[in-house]
């Protein structure tokens, strides 16, 4: 599965965008594509917006920052975008249906030796895989937020998953400038098991009074080191997103360290969802 030359992202929101920016400074050609009319554009608005941003902090010079838009096309059909590509990573909403029906597609549009990836941040990649000929060939490849600036992938491998596949995955992701690691498929991983467990205790010492948001967050960035507190990390990944997955958390694992916060339900049904709606845990002046 060597010889990847052409990259497909599915889904142009936060984390598409993000990895496709990542694949074209890598030298990729990389087409993004999203089923929502006009959202792949807008993905490569962004994508320029946050070149724009390195080149005037010195990170990034004009020159590059044209190089890696050349290697860029926004396509609104995801067939057209994936046929012929060597590598697709999936960045759809964590639905698993949703999932399988992408990979199902996917699969008949492209033959061995294509790489299929997922960049599900805790579905079970075997069950995805499962939807998918030769599923051999299905990785997860779990990147953060932001991509362009987080420095692990996820490299996940189900129990099918071929030699050739997973060193590929790794080998793609080092390309990107990231650092891999390989972990068996199972629910959460390694990183959201670890991740939900310290933001889903932040939110309950949050309801319980124990401190403020802000003094939560401090707490895990001066004692810990942490670069971001979890409760500002949960406002730049979505409640919605980590609601999500602390429901499948808790039903998979059958443990009540997953059980979510009431303060998490009621911010989502509020329409809270964090930065992208302008009020999370924290008030955000700019989506």
């Amino acid at each position: 599965m060597s010889g990847i030359r052409t990259v497909a992202v599915v889904g142009a929101g936060t984390m598409g965008h993000g990895i496709a920016q990542v694949a074209a400074q890598a030298g990729y050609v990389v087409r993004l594509s999203d089923v929502v009319p006009g959202a792949a554009a807008r993905g490569l608005t962004r994508i320029r917006a946050n070149l724009d941003g390195a080149v005037e902090r010195g990170k990034a010079t004009a020159e590059a920052r044209e190089e890696t838009m050349a290697r860029l096309t926004a396509l609104d059909d995801v067939a057209v975008a994936a046929t012929g590509a060597d590598l697709v990573v999936e960045a759809i909403p964590e639905q698993l249906e949703l999932k399988r029906g992408l990979f199902r597609t996917l699969s008949a549009l492209l033959p061995p030796p294509a790489l299929l990836a997922t960049n599900t941040s805790s579905l079970s990649v075997g069950a995805i895989a499962e939807a998918a000929e030769h599923p051999e060939r299905v990785v997860g490849m779990h990147f953060f937020n932001p991509v362009h600036l987080m420095r692990l992938v996820e490299v996940v491998t189900h129990p099918g998953t071929a030699e050739a596949a997973r060193e590929s995955a790794v080998a793609v992701a080092r390309r990107l400038g990231k650092e891999p690691i390989v972990v068996k498929d199972s629910p959460g991983f390694a990183s959201s098991r670890l991740g939900v467990v310290l933001g889903l205790e932040a939110m309950r010492m949050l309801e319980e009074g124990v401190a403020s948001a802000e003094d939560i967050d401090r707490a895990m960035t001066l004692g810990y080191n942490h670069p971001m507190g979890p409760l500002r990390l949960t406002d730049l990944v979505g409640l919605d997103v980590r609601l999500a997955i602390a429901r499948y958390l808790h039903s998979a694992l059958r443990s009540d360290r997953y059980a979510p916060p009431a303060i998490l339900e009621r911010l989502v049904a509020e329409g809270k969802l964090g930065r992208k709606t302008g009020q999370g845990f924290y008030t955000w002046t700019e989506p």
